[in-house]
């Protein structure tokens, strides 16, 4: 209705301007033909140099006049034009009002003030309508399960975060999988003014368990049915959104449509932008019942307080009973029962201009709905081919769904100015953390990577895991960074159990890992393998905080402390179950060493038994792991009594050890003051003697290091001498640290560190 006022009296201003302009003109052309009260002729025969009238001043009069006279016919005709469009803008807007199109101006009375959020809701319909308010929050439903879903929530979100200006409020009805996927996430993310609640959506499923649903979304495809009992009483409304979107425009915009909602309007929906509904698409094909094309239900505006009042529940349900009696099933899940309430109560909803859910599906007419880049708000890939679905212009949306894809989400944590945000325990106690360095100090880089909450996405990839049926498996925990992405393959034909590994990458690596896994067959078919992104931030590699988040984030009662550049022996996961049961760890503080070589061949005949290890030993082909470098690291394994050992031997704690060892899950977290290189692991194995750990070499079990390129890490310890200096402060720091916390019991460690 507002577009239609404003449209009235465009056209009215119009008209009188091309009216009353020439009027005027032409009185004042008239006036001025008069000289000393008579009329002056414009004749040309009169306006020769020879007439008698003819003088100089009049001469440059009539010029000015003339020129006057066809500026202002190139004005009139502007003018004609403008109120030509304008009438036959009117005409589409009245024709749009009783049949849908796919017009621009669909839904809308003027896209021009629906992007600047002016909205309807004060009592004189044609009047300009208040904005959404700089603060205020806009809520977002999303039904999300499993591992795959979780990824494409975070394109979505940040294609909402990009381009908002307003508090978000993210309503996540979750699976187990998903919210601890997205809780962990949205935790570590700290973006301000953004509140994240979480719904159990598995307790949903009696709700909707009732109905047969042949859409591959399953089970949770149904479940914005329940929506109004599901989420809090006092919210009034919610925009929703599948998974699969990705927003072009700040999505206070879409939020401001709710204003226009009338009388019994409750949904806001996008018509289907395909024949689906028609029942043309093939021989046989019968639909649900839908009102013309029906309505696609990727981007849904509600009104939350309505329906409940209209008793939607008790609608939705009646209508799918009587329906399924002869359909039997749905085939787009919600969608169907959505457009089968709509057919027979057409009043509840108010159709969104076709831009808020450009659809990508196959059979799409989606390009009739955008003359421009401009004209995209919201892209909906709702085809299960979802990037390789083809349409006339896919690249374009391809590469905008992929811009989101891999920005750098830190960049979205922007404060939104001038609006308050809400406590957030995390954030006050990191800001009291970071307040308390001393920024002049030379060492203040490294003291602040220990507080730097890291963007952390688990489970990146399917994962499962079946426990035995005598508890004892062991995971093997590794990080490692885009440079060491070739050894997954070999250490997952060498380890057949389960796998937690923590991925330090950016999120344009992050996609490249994901590509690079997907086109595997060797990654592909292992699904005991939790792969767990944590994003880059800051200059140092957090080698410590990347161990502790692939230690929390294991199945099993036993985890084995290794590094990404060691391929296990084979056989050895079955060879570590059984001593687990043979040294009863689960009942002793004992930590199980594996003894670590390495080869300087790119190539190797990997060692397939103790006895061939030996011989490869002694001619040269290995050797104990790092003896010309760093001894000490390794030493009290004692390599000459493993050569001959038969049964598993005790070693004590030596100053710089810093053996591969396997533990229960309970033990000790690493310090993460240690970043890059230099004492990370040494500082974990002091960490386990001090609690009494005893240190138990595994007879017949070993690994081996690869070759590989120097890391920047490495090559940061040995060029610079700060770094050095900076190094050797944090380890006094956490001696210090150490025997505060074991008194008498630590001291041995500050005096073997001064006789070392």
């Amino acid at each position: 209705m507002l577009g239609i006022c404003r449209g009235r009296r465009k056209f009215l201003a119009a008209s009188l301007t091309v009216l009353f302009i020439p009027a005027v003109t032409w009185i004042y052309l008239f006036a001025g033909s008069f000289e000393d009260g008579k009329p002056v002729s414009l004749s040309p025969l009169e306006s020769q140099p020879h007439s008698p009238r003819y003088t100089a001043s009049s001469q440059r009069e009539r010029e000015s006049l003339e020129v006057r006279m066809r500026e202002v016919e190139e004005e009139n005709r502007v003018l004609r034009k403008q109120l030509s469009l304008a009438q036959s803008r009117n005409q589409s807007h009245r024709r749009s009002n009783h049949s849908r199109t796919y017009s621009m101006e669909e839904g809308t009375g003027d896209s021009e003030n629906l992007r600047a959020g002016i909205v309807a809701g004060n009592s004189s319909e044609c009047g300009q309508q208040p904005a959404v308010e700089k603060c205020e929050t806009i809520h977002v439903a999303i039904v999300c399960a499993g591992y795959n879903a979780s990824r494409d929530v975070v394109t979505l979100v940040k294609s909402v975060l990009f381009h908002r200006r307003n508090p978000l409020h993210f309503h996540l009805i979750a699976d187990a999988i998903a919210k601890q996927i997205l809780a962990t996430l949205f935790q570590t993310w700290m973006v301000p003014a953004v509140r994240v609640d979480f719904y159990d959506a598995d307790e949903l499923k009696s709700e909707v368990s009732w109905i047969p649903n042949k859409h591959y979304s399953g089970i949770y495809g149904l479940m914005k049915l329940v929506l109004t009992k599901t989420l809090p009483a006092n919210l009034e409304r919610v925009i929703v959104l599948d998974t699969d979107i990705t927003f072009a425009t700040d999505i206070a915009e879409l939020w401001a449509v709710f204003h226009k909602f009338k009388g019994q309007q409750v949904l806001g929906l996008v018509e289907n932008q395909s024949d689906w509904y028609l029942g043309n698409l093939w021989k046989n094909h019968r639909p649900w019942p839908a009102l013309g094309r029906g309505y696609n239900t990727g981007v849904i505006l509600l009104l939350l307080d309505k329906l409940r009042k209209m008793k939607w529940e008790q609608m939705w349900r009646l209508t799918a009973e009587r329906e399924l009696m002869s359909m039997l099933s749905t085939s787009l899940a919600d969608q169907d029962i959505f457009n089968a309430v709509i057919k027979q109560n057409p009043f509840l909803v108010y159709q969104l201009p076709c831009f808020w859910n450009v659809q990508l599906s196959d059979h799409t007419r989606s390009e009739q709905c955008y003359r421009d880049v401009s004209d995209l708000k919201v892209i909906h890939w709702n085809s299960p081919k979802k990037l390789r679905v083809k349409n006339k212009h896919v690249e374009f949306f391809r590469n905008l769904y992929l811009t989101f894809l891999e920005y750098d989400g830190n960049l979205l944590r922007r404060e939104l100015f001038g609006c308050p945000s809400e406590a957030d325990v995390n954030s006050e106690n990191l800001q009291k953390q970071l307040s308390e360095l001393d920024e002049d100090d030379l060492c203040y880089e490294f003291r602040r990577e220990r507080f730097t909450v890291h963007r952390t996405h688990l489970y990146f990839l399917h994962y499962e895991y079946e426990p035995t049926s005598d508890n004892t498996d062991v995971t093997l925990v590794a990080q490692l960074s885009m440079d060491r992405l070739q050894m997954l393959e070999a250490i997952c034909k060498h380890w057949e159990g389960p796998i937690s590994l923590a991925l330090y990458l950016s999120d344009a690596e992050a996609q490249q890992f994901l590509r690079y896994a997907q086109g595997s067959e060797v990654l592909m078919s292992r699904h005991n393998v939790g792969y767990h992104i944590v994003y880059k931030e800051g200059q140092f590699y957090p080698v410590n905080l990347l161990r502790n988040v692939a230690m929390k984030h294991i199945s099993t009662p036993y985890m084995f402390l290794s590094d990404i550049d060691f391929l296990p022996m084979y056989g050895l996961c079955e060879y570590l179950r059984k001593s687990v049961i043979q040294l009863d760890l689960a009942n002793t503080k004992k930590a199980l060493i594996v003894p670590a070589f390495e080869t300087l061949r790119y190539r190797l005949s990997f060692p397939k038994s103790k006895a061939e290890l030996l011989s490869m030993l002694d001619m040269g082909t290995l050797f104990t792991f790092r003896y010309h470098v760093w001894t000490k690291g390794h030493a009290p394994t004692n390599f000459a009594k493993w050569r001959t050992a038969t049964t598993p031997y005790r070693v004590e704690w030596e100053a710089d050890f810093e053996p591969y060892v396997v533990v229960r899950r309970d033990c000790p977290e690493y310090d993460r003051r240690f970043v890059g290189f230099g004492w990370n692991k040494v500082a974990h194995i002091m960490e386990l003697d001090a609690q009494e750990y005893e240190f138990t070499v595994l007879p017949n079990a070993y690994m081996i290091h690869m070759p590989h390129a120097p890391s920047f890490d490495i090559t940061k310890f040995r060029s610079n001498k700060q770094y050095r200096i900076c190094l050797k402060t944090l380890k006094e720091e956490f001696q210090q640290d150490m025997s505060r916390r074991y008194g008498f019991a630590a001291l041995k460690y500050l005096t073997a560190e001064n006789n070392s």
